[in-house]
């Protein structure tokens, strides 16, 4: 079992480049510009040009009309797609790269029915749910809400930090993990120290869980 990690929310290169010296498996630049992690098209070109060979470059949209995620596709090598608004599977499919529906989880949202709604996805990332809000909290919800038998790989993400990711995997057993804020020592700026103590936890747990 090898969980992989998501380090979300990158908005300099130096974060970028110690993620990926760190170990994480992907990076991702936010299109929403009322994050306050939002880049612009000449930021994420930057950083997109910076990473490393085998890191994975997602971009991160909420609400965007198809014409913004064509326009940024044309300038930025995003490799995965990741949708945080109300987007319909028929949008979320129409660019020609493989997506991650992300679903802010709370009572009354069946995540089975939602995986058989977005079945073309990649995978369901899955957030806490905070009026008002697409993600980026830092606030995490009740991981007994996941049906074990989900039909789409999840991806757990809502408040994970250093602290709290080994038992997130333990009992969610997700494919991978999405972390923001948790690693960041201001919004948008990563603490390289906190993604090092973060993916090393991960790893130890899956070293644990494999014996």
């Amino acid at each position: 079992m090898v969980t992989r990690v998501k380090i979300c929310g990158i908005t300099r290169v130096q974060d970028a480049l110690a993620a990926a010296t760190c170990g994480a498996d992907a990076l991702g630049l936010v299109f929403y510009d009322k994050s306050p992690r939002y880049v612009t098209l000449q930021q994420a070109a930057q950083l997109a040009t910076a990473m490393p060979p085998f890191i994975t470059v997602v971009g991160l949209f909420v609400n965007a009309s198809a014409e913004t995620v064509r326009e940024i596709l044309q300038h930025v090598p995003l490799d995965l797609l990741q949708f945080h608004g109300e987007e319909e599977p028929d949008f979320c499919a129409q660019f020609g790269r493989p997506y991650l529906k992300a679903i802010r989880v709370k009572a009354g949202v069946n995540l089975l029915q939602c995986a058989a709604r977005y079945k073309g996805a990649q995978g369901l990332l899955l957030d806490a749910h905070v009026a008002g809000t697409h993600g980026g909290t830092g606030e995490s919800f009740d991981w007994t809400m996941i049906p074990p038998d989900l039909p789409l790989p999840v991806i757990l993400s809502g408040g994970l930090h250093a602290g709290n990711v080994a038992q997130a995997i333990k009992q969610v057993r997700p494919y991978a993990v999405d972390v923001s804020s948790g690693v960041e020592t201001g919004k948008g700026i990563k603490d390289a120290t906190k993604v090092a103590a973060f993916i090393n936890e991960v790893k130890r747990i899956d070293v644990q869980l494999s014996r």
